[in-house]
């Protein structure tokens, strides 16, 4: 239960700080230092990548000079993030009346990865500690004064944050007093002085979600019970009880997004629900009657998730629903934004944008275009003179003309179901030649799903003439809940299958060169890479597992407190291992006992603070291949947790993986 505005998770955000070599110290440092490559086996792979290419990894991975551009909610101020030589990037903040620069925020060891605007004179950023992922939140004044911690614990993270306009407080909920558990607090963002809330009582049922209405009232939550049941609880604005009106499998959908505070019925609101459907749908919902009003939107083919609600200077009107679908699509609704879409369509075509920002009284919007062969521009969009003005080209370097196509693709797996997905292919794919292929599972792996747009990865690869493939395999997110439940215990499996399929279908269609296919992904993709590898040894011609599972038993014991209320739906999703006869799928599936049946080069990365795939996960294979004579390069970073995210580090990833690929493709 989430209000989509002013919102962001711990999940959001990967950042880092313990700036350590291991190559050069082996005390104190997570996981095995010794199994670590030196940095000259390393670097050289890089030699491997030979050719005359126009573009190198930085113009793809290289931060912008200049992103993240916001509009404060006066108008009267322009935010953004800019890289200064040591690549750090700080926020400044520019009066758009006098043209004054101010450095606003200053980014230091870790990475200030999420900033926003929580009123005309102060700004709110996210930052943790080692990729640990132990968020905290911060609030400054817009030349950086008076910068205060307002979540100043070790060790606890944030959840949902709600910003409540035209005060000074902030709900956020953090897993202070329990770290298995988020609680809510109203915090005021100018003293931080702190107020619980409410008290999640029962660790073993939790409240795992609050609604709060835009006056920071807690209206009602959710509790997950014995792991598997969510039970909505709203509450009765007479009696000032929490009532039950709702009680569904985890598997299912109700989830209320947001008050439709545009109505004067003050127990409406939108829901995203797939109670009585396949695909989810946006529903206006009455939570003291409990029961539908009306359908909002349903899409036949995809899940429907999103709506975007005006502010108080047009009542609250609801403005557009978008979801994805094989491109981004969004439905204007309201006649404000009706008139913008249609602007901007007429101005962009084909291409994608996104409103990222606008001032209180949508005087201002700040625009983001882009495709999948544009990296992205940030344009400022007139609402009452109608005019465009571009503010940035993210990546200038990058030309549309050369960038490859992401085509959409459509087939059928084995077992009859329609899979759908994206290859990314390079100029001579399309002119008919055959050219090496680059599998790439997405992580997650439930619910997640691969878009269509710019890919810095795949456009990378189709640089080096690498066609990328992309599969939306069974379990998914965003074709129904039948087809992500398809997928539940058969990671490894039936999953695996649908990629599979999809290379069979990328040869059948004359782009790929069927000696030349690799795989890579991270998180579940480099499980994936891991059971690729072992499943169908003779398909791939080499591996790239970044930060991926490889043993299930392992994973399982070394998740985050705050992970382990939802063990038994893990369980589920996975595999039980309290069953015996799941107990043994999971080992069969476990690539750290198949490594006999690895036979192509792998390459493995990880960060080692990473709290969701710990750094165990990839010791163990490298060790344990190592152990029978197969010789496996291993990069890990001791500043990086769950993914990289620090420029350095990217730039040596990409260029050790570009020539890992070039050594294997090129045997």
């Amino acid at each position: 239960m989430t209000i989509n505005s002013k919102i962001f998770t711990a999940a959001q955000v990967v950042i880092s700080a313990i700036m350590m070599n291991a190559q050069t110290s082996t005390t104190k440092l997570p996981g095995d230092p010794t199994l670590v490559s030196s940095k000259a086996t390393l670097e050289k792979l890089i030699s491997y990548d030979k050719g005359n290419f126009k573009y190198k990894v930085e113009d793809y991975f290289a931060i912008p000079k200049a992103s993240q551009f916001k509009i404060s909610p006066d108008g009267k101020y322009l935010s953004y993030k800019e890289k200064d030589k040591d690549s750090k990037n700080h926020v400044f903040v520019k009066d758009l009346a006098t043209g004054k620069v101010t450095k606003a925020l200053v980014e230091k060891e870790d990475l200030i990865r999420s900033y926003g605007w929580l009123n005309k004179k102060r700004l709110f950023y996210t930052q943790d500690k080692s990729g640990n992922e132990n968020l905290h939140l911060y609030a400054a004044d817009i030349d950086g004064k008076n910068l205060k911690d307002l979540t100043p614990f070790d060790g606890v993270t944030i959840g949902l944050v709600q910003i409540i306009k035209d005060t000074d407080f902030v709900v956020v909920t953090m897993n202070k007093n329990n770290k298995q558990i988020f609680e809510p607090f109203k915090i005021n963002f100018v003293t931080g002085e702190m107020t619980q809330l409410y008290e999640n009582k029962d660790p073993k049922n939790p409240i795992d979600g609050y609604l709060f209405d835009k006056e920071g009232n807690l209206r009602g939550y959710t509790i997950l019970e014995n792991g598997l049941t969510t039970k909505t609880y709203y509450k009765n604005q007479q009696s000032g009880k929490f009532d039950l009106i709702k009680s569904t499998d985890w598997k299912d959908t109700f989830s209320i997004m947001r008050f439709n505070d545009n109505s004067k019925n003050k127990d409406e609101a939108y829901v995203v629900t797939n109670l009585d459907s396949d695909k989810s749908r946006i529903v206006l919902y009455d939570l003291k009657k409990n029961a539908v009003i009306k359908e909002v939107y349903s899409n036949p083919t995809f899940d429907v998730n999103s709506v975007s609600i005006a502010g108080k200077n047009r009542n609250y009107e609801l403005d557009y629903i978008s979801y994805n679908g094989i491109k981004n699509e969004t439905i204007p609704v309201s006649s404000f934004y009706k008139e913008v879409d249609a602007q901007l369509k007429s101005e962009f075509g084909e291409k994608q944008f996104y409103v990222v920002s606008s001032d209180d009284n949508d005087s201002k919007l700040l625009v983001v275009v882009d495709s999948d062969k544009l990296y992205g521009k940030y344009y400022e969009y007139d609402t009452k003179s109608k005019k465009l003005k571009l503010l940035l080209d993210l990546m200038p370097q990058l030309k549309e003309e050369d960038m490859a196509e992401m085509r959409p693709i459509e087939f059928k797996s084995r077992d009859g179901l329609t899979i759908h997905g994206y290859i990314t292919l390079p100029k001579a794919a399309v002119d008919g030649q055959k050219v090496p292929l680059i599998v790439n599972p997405h992580g997650g792996p439930q619910g997640i799903r691969d878009d269509w747009g710019f890919n810095p990865e795949t456009q990378l690869f189709a640089s080096r003439g690498y066609a990328t493939l992309q599969v939306n395999f069974r379990i998914s997110g965003g074709y129904g809940k039948e087809f992500q439940n398809s997928g539940y215990k058969q990671i490894g499996r039936k999953a695996m299958d649908d990629v599979e399929d999809g290379v069979k279908y990328a040869i059948s269609q004359g782009w790929v060169d069927k000696d030349k296919i690799a795989i890579y992904g991270g998180s579940h993709g480099g499980y994936a890479t891991l059971m690729g590898l072992i499943k169908t040894p003779d398909l791939y011609s080499c591996g790239v597992d970044y930060v991926g599972v490889s043993n299930i038993f392992t994973f399982f014991d070394s998740f985050p407190e705050y992970w382990k209320p939802y063990k038994e739906m893990v369980k589920q999703i996975w595999y039980d291992l309290d069953n015996p006869e799941e107990a043994k799928i999971a080992k069969e599936v476990s690539p750290v006992f198949q490594i006999d049946k690895i036979k192509k080069p792998l390459f493995v990365v990880q960060g080692a603070n990473d709290p969701r795939v710990n750094i165990n996960e990839s010791d163990q294979i490298v060790k344990a291949l190592r152990g029978k004579g197969f010789e496996v390069p291993y990069m890990v970073k001791y500043d990086e947790g769950h993914g990289f995210g620090k420029e350095a580090n990217r730039l040596e990833l990409y260029k050790y993986m570009l020539g890992f690929f070039a050594e294997n493709f090129n045997k």
